[in-house]
């Protein structure tokens, strides 16, 4: 396996089933942000990628969007030596155009600092939409047939993956979602056409080391033949 992606759900509903606030339910799912590189690492998996952050999550409370924001800058202060130590390159992938201009330094300096590393590279899916991704895909292309620099003949699916926010970062093997929710929630629509998906039952501050092993070992047993 070269590639994990997941869509961490359920930190809110994790936090009001132990009777505590909703924003520490995304405190607590930071830990296992941990596990799971701690996982990868071990498993010598080269890219992990996580939906940080979805374009509809910005119809999330302004009380909510604050606390994340302040959590994310918070958790890269204190970490950023340790992805360092760790070799763990990082990088957010989204609509940098949205992206909250009092996160943007730490971003910036983040992706800076551990763009020479390569034990493991962690995406950040952050401002993401997969519609919105694709539509600035063909974007970029049109513009390029419009300035003569690309013709229509030559379109295929190497320039869209190219020409997507994604663009050199293989195509995940593995999709995990927590919390029982079946559905992709426009999250690397184009990029998962061959994916396994694995939809979890609990939340994701429940998920333990032990259970992405499990995942990743009946990833193995699985004979992919891509419609071959």
């Amino acid at each position: 396996m070269q590639h994990l992606a997941i869509i961490p759900d359920g930190n809110r509903r994790w936090a009001a089933k132990n009777k505590l606030q909703a924003l520490l339910g995304h405190r607590t799912g930071m830990e296992t942000v941990r596990t799971a590189i701690k996982v990868c690492i071990k498993n010598n998996i080269k890219y992990l990628s996580f939906y940080t952050f979805s374009l509809e999550n910005f119809k999330r409370s302004e009380e909510e969007k604050s606390y994340l924001f302040a959590l994310l800058t918070d958790g890269f202060r204190k970490n950023l030596p340790e992805l360092v130590a760790q070799n763990i390159r990082v990088r957010f992938l989204g609509d940098r155009a949205l992206f909250p201009e009092k996160i943007r330094d730490i971003i910036n300096e983040v992706e800076a600092k551990t763009a020479h590393l390569n034990k493991l590279n962690l995406n950040l899916l952050f401002c993401y939409g997969s519609r919105g991704e694709i539509a600035h895909a063909v974007k970029v292309l049109a513009q390029k047939v419009k300035d003569g620099i690309l013709s229509i003949e030559d379109i295929n699916e190497d320039t869209v993956s190219n020409s997507l926010w994604t663009a050199g970062i293989p195509d995940p093997d593995l999709v995990l979602r927590t919390s029982g929710t079946v559905r992709t929630s426009n999250f690397l629509l184009y990029q998962s056409a061959y994916s396994e998906w694995s939809f979890l039952d609990c939340h994701w501050p429940e998920v333990t080391a032990e259970l992405l092993e499990q995942n990743i070992d009946k990833f193995k047993e699985i004979k992919r033949n891509f419609g071959k």
